[in-house]
């Protein structure tokens, strides 16, 4: 007796991709899908990337040192005077010491200045004045207590109408000895502010 005959199974057929490229007639995903996917979605994503990648990274290594540097070497003082160290600021502006090849310009406006130099006698009638100016500054700012009447009242010290040092009305970051200071000795009281910012990285 003979065995039942097996059925003959066909053997997988295999897709051989073609040479050319699959012609598609319509997209899978229309076009104002996709310009709509990357509004929404695609570039939100992108600007949180960029903005953490340069609140870890950047602001730290290139962008606080870049602007440290900037703010250093172009301070711009605030152009007023008080008494006899008024001339002396004036002076070292002056041709002879020339204070703006350190990259020091003074400014009339509180607004578009980042140093305060007390260069004088500060009273009580005009430290409101003194405080105001101080506040129109904007951040970050500096004050240079200039001569003895600016850090310690000076020879009015005890003078009922004088204030016994700046530093009662503002927070100052430099003082300067001298009744009334050379310009030789403005301009190294600058430099000092300088390395200082430096130093506090601001």
């Amino acid at each position: 007796m003979s065995a039942p005959a097996k059925a003959i199974e066909a053997p997988p057929t295999v897709a051989i991709p073609s040479a050319g490229v699959a012609e598609v007639t319509a997209p899978a995903v229309p076009f104002l899908e996709i310009e709509g996917l990357r509004s929404q979605q695609f570039i939100p994503a992108a600007k949180e990337a960029l903005t953490s990648l340069l609140a870890e990274r950047a602001h730290g290594k290139l962008i606080r040192p870049v602007f440290n540097w900037a703010g250093r070497n172009s301070l711009f003082p605030l152009h007023w005077g008080l008494a006899c160290c008024a001339i002396e600021f004036a002076s070292a502006f002056g041709a002879r010491w020339d204070a703006e090849r350190f990259g020091v310009v003074p400014r009339s406006s509180p607004r578009q200045c980042d140093l305060l130099i007390v260069n004088g006698t500060v009273t009580w009638k005009v430290a409101h004045k003194l405080i105001t100016l101080y506040e129109q500054m904007p951040e970050p700012k500096w004050v240079i207590a200039m001569g003895n009447c600016a850090t310690g009242g000076g020879p009015f010290r005890t003078a009922y109408s004088v204030v016994p040092g700046v530093d009662k009305l503002v927070p100052v970051d430099v003082y300067i000895a001298g009744c009334p200071p050379r310009p030789e000795a403005l301009l190294d009281g600058i430099l000092k502010l300088e390395e200082l910012i430096r130093e506090r990285q601001e």
